[in-house]
C-alpha cells in the first residue's frame, strides 16, 4: 500500500513537472507575432477598428506615405463600402527577427457580400494580397511599424496559403 502511494505521488511529481514545462512556457518572439498577425486577421473580420489600431506604432507608416490616422480612415472606409467582409489569414513567414525588431511577409484573402453566394457558380476566388510588414518591440509589445501590400494571384501564393485556401474554399476546386 505504501508502495502504491509512493508511486502515485512520484507519477503525479513528475506529470506536474512536464505539464509545467510543456504549458508554462513562455511564447517565443516568432509565436507572439503569429498570434498578433491573427488577432488582426480576427478583429478586421469583426470590424473592431480600437483592436485594429492598438497594434499599429504611433509612428505607423505604409508605404504610400499614410500614417496611423489615415490608414484607419482608409479601412473605415472599405467597411463602409463592402458589406459582409470575410478576411481570412493565409500564411505568414518571417523573414528577420531580433529582440526588437522582425520582418515578416503574411498573406490574406478577402471576399465580401455577394461574392461568397455565387463563387461557386462563377468560379469567383477571392481577392489575395501579400502584406510585407516590419514589426518593432515597445514595452514588451510587438507593433506594426511598417507594411506594404500588393494583390497576388493563386499562383503567386505561397504552397502553404494555398493549401489553407482549398481548406477554406474546397468547392473552388471541385470539378
Amino acid at each position: 500500500m505504501k508502495n502504491h502511494i509512493q508511486n502515485a505521488l512520484i507519477f503525479s511529481l513528475i506529470f506536474f513537472f512536464v505539464f509545467f514545462l510543456t504549458f508554462c512556457q513562455e511564447k517565443t518572439e516568432e509565436e507572439l507575432i503569429l498570434e498578433i498577425m491573427d488577432d488582426v486577421g480576427k478583429y478586421a473580420e469583426k470590424k473592431d477598428m480600437a483592436s485594429i489600431m492598438i497594434n499599429f506604432a504611433d509612428d505607423y507608416h505604409d508605404f504610400e506615405g499614410r500614417g496611423k490616422k489615415e490608414t484607419q480612415d482608409m479601412i473605415n472606409e472599405y467597411y463602409a463600402r463592402y458589406r459582409g467582409i470575410a478576411i481570412n489569414m493565409l500564411s505568414t513567414q518571417v523573414e528577420e527577427i531580433s529582440s526588437l525588431e522582425a520582418s515578416i511577409q503574411t498573406e490574406v484573402a478577402f471576399s465580401s457580400g455577394a461574392a461568397k453566394v455565387f463563387r461557386k457558380l462563377i468560379r469567383y476566388s477571392t481577392e489575395n494580397y501579400r502584406v510585407k510588414i516590419k514589426l518593432i518591440k515597445r514595452n514588451d509589445r510587438w507593433q506594426i511599424q511598417y507594411a506594404e501590400w500588393r494583390y497576388v494571384t493563386l499562383n503567386e501564393l505561397f504552397p502553404e496559403s494555398l493549401s489553407i485556401l482549398k481548406k477554406i474554399f474546397p468547392e473552388l476546386w471541385q470539378d
